[in-house]
């Protein structure tokens, strides 16, 4: 009976271990969970309830920009869409293409959604800086690459949705944003080459 109990009590004592790691937004398991309750979140147009922060949880198929820790902190991590699909997790989803399109109509439309949504921070390289009208507060964190590369952090932003192109199966629906220009961009990139930022939404 003893042994049992000590067995019982161990068992107990890894899971409360398990939980504080990933609460902390470091999945030590690599198995694609987090506490993205912890992350800042705000109501959006359209209606829903996203995160206001790029994800920064380190799961596999994760990497900080140019591998540096001090850009995780900054724009949060790039993510396979793999990865991506599996981090929004309790209660949060990676969103579909119809609630970014939601989002960016609510936004004004397309064509000028950017400015608005864009943070305000000199972060945005040759002032491309937004309003931040709505504290969606989007950074350009640039994008990863499965042959290790690293390109335009400062210049765009580039988020996951959930959504595969039809048209084109090795793909997904991704939304862009850059700092010459005020739109969003729905763009569509290959899941197993690209990585990407990603926000969360509430289910």
């Amino acid at each position: 009976m003893n042994k049992t109990k000590s067995i019982l009590r161990l068992a107990i004592s890894i899971a409360l271990t398990f939980t504080f790691s990933c609460s902390s937004g470091d999945d030590p398991s690599g198995g694609g969970s987090c506490d993205i309750s912890s992350y800042k979140n705000k109501k959006m147009p359209g209606g829903k309830t996203w995160m206001t922060e790029n994800l920064n949880c380190k799961v596999a198929g994760s990497e900080c920009y140019e591998k540096k820790e001090s850009n995780c902190t900054k724009y949060g991590r790039l993510y396979t869409w793999e990865a991506a699909n599996k981090v929004c997790s309790g209660g949060w989803h990676l969103p579909i293409a119809d609630e970014w399109e939601a989002l960016v109509a609510a936004a004004g439309g397309a064509s000028t959604a950017g400015k608005k949504l864009k943070a305000t921070s000199s972060d945005w390289n040759e002032g491309g800086n937004g309003t931040d009208d709505y504290e969606f507060a989007a950074l350009p964190g640039g994008y990863g690459g499965s042959d290790g590369s690293f390109k335009n952090v400062g210049n765009s932003g580039n988020w996951w949705s959930a959504t595969e192109n039809p048209d084109y199966s090795p793909s997904a629906y991704r939304w862009g944003m850059a700092y010459m220009y005020d739109e969003v961009l729905k763009l569509s990139s290959d899941k197993d080459i690209y990585l990407f930022s990603i926000r969360c939404v509430k289910d």
